[in-house]
């Protein structure tokens, strides 16, 4: 059976989409099926380091880039169907061709936001988007997805019902090791910290963790500190990290709330291992990647009641009212506190961290490759 997995867009992708098609690329490679032949369109590593079409900072250069993305989608892609003639064709990145192929599709739909959130997106670009999308949904299309969640969001907003299957995806692995200097450069005490690792989009609620955090400081008068991790929105319409700095000398927050910006993956490691908590109040994730890592490092994690965090958590986090301030500065302050609790929270964590391994990804892939 042979599989072709398109990699192209990963000179772009940032963030989950990135470290999705990044794990399934490496969990290919470390788990091979006898089945099963792969071939992948690009090298996932060369193509993650492409600089071509990264951080545009014109109108210019991102045509450039929809326009390269169409072509490889609608020509290039379709001519590489045809050379290597796989039985199936895997498509990670929400958009598969919109030309019949021979060969079955599994397109990766990892959430309905561009459905839930008109908001959060240009208008024309949303447009364009979901009309490729659509295009591609063609025959022997089926859908993989990350949650249930998802799966019913996507159920909800697609007209037609394609077969959908949920994967649940695998955390990036990070290297050995740690920066052992960069707690102590951002003024940072081991156990000393709640952490949030990721973009600065308006749906992870960052303002409200920030207020929640001072009312936190309040009410115990401690020497906690809140790390954001992670850079600016992805888009205008997206970015709350201009509310973010207000709100912070508003507060007078700035030594008390650290933004180291973006990091490496050393940093993210020496930042999970010091945590005393993760803090996760997003109003809508597809999965939850963080909600992993954290529990993989042995950390508690507070997390939204929101459906996909939920389902990832699976009972070992400690959910919150989503967008509900009060009960997060509660809850933080229960962590404080109960150190019995934070034990059984390491505990289970750590146990359903273990269900998210590159093993079961991949094998998620294989069972649906091979079903027919």
């Amino acid at each position: 059976m042979k599989v072709l997995l398109d990699l192209q867009y990963l000179n772009v992708a940032t963030t989950g989409i990135k470290t999705y098609m990044m794990e399934l690329a490496h969990a290919a490679r470390t788990y091979p099926h006898p089945e099963i032949e792969w071939i992948f369109s690009h090298d996932p590593e060369k193509q993650s380091a492409d600089q071509s079409f990264k951080n545009p900072q014109s109108k210019v250069q991102r045509l450039n880039y929809h326009l390269d993305y169409f072509k490889w989608k609608e020509f290039q892609l379709p001519d590489m169907v045809k050379k290597h003639q796989p039985d199936v064709l895997i498509c990670p990145d929400f958009v598969s061709p919109a030309a019949s192929l021979p060969c079955r599709r599994l397109t990766v739909i990892h959430d309905a936001f561009f459905w839930q959130m008109p908001q959060n997106y240009p208008k024309w670009w949303r447009t364009y988007f979901l009309r490729l999308i659509k295009k591609g949904l063609k025959e022997n299309t089926e859908i993989i997805t990350t949650t249930e969640y998802s799966r019913k969001s996507l159920y909800k907003y697609l007209k037609k019902i394609y077969p959908m299957t949920v994967i649940h995806q695998a955390p990036k692995k990070l290297s050995e090791g740690i920066d052992a200097t960069f707690l102590e450069n951002h003024g940072l005490e081991k156990q000393r910290y709640f952490l949030h690792i990721g973009t600065f989009d308006k749906r992870k609620n960052l303002p409200l963790l920030v207020h929640a955090f001072a009312d936190f400081l309040k009410e115990t008068n401690s020497d906690f500190k809140l790390v954001l991790a992670g850079g600016a929105g992805q888009s205008v319409q997206m970015n709350d990290k201009p509310l973010v700095d207000s709100l912070l000398a508003e507060l007078q927050l700035q030594d008390k709330v650290i933004l180291p910006g973006y990091i490496s993956d050393l940093q993210v490691r020496t930042l999970y291992k010091g945590a005393f908590a993760y803090a996760f109040p997003s109003e809508n994730e597809g999965f939850g990647i963080p909600i992993v890592e954290a529990m993989s490092f042995g950390v508690p994690v507070i997390h939204a009641g929101q459906p996909a965090l939920m389902e990832v958590a699976g009972g070992a986090g400690l959910a919150v009212q989503t967008g509900d301030r009060l009960d997060l500065k509660e809850k933080m302050i229960l962590l404080s506190t109960e150190k019995k609790r934070v034990a059984a929270m390491i505990k289970n964590g750590l146990e359903q961290s273990q269900k998210f391994s590159a093993k079961n990804f991949i094998e998620g892939f294989h069972q649906v490759i091979l079903k027919n």
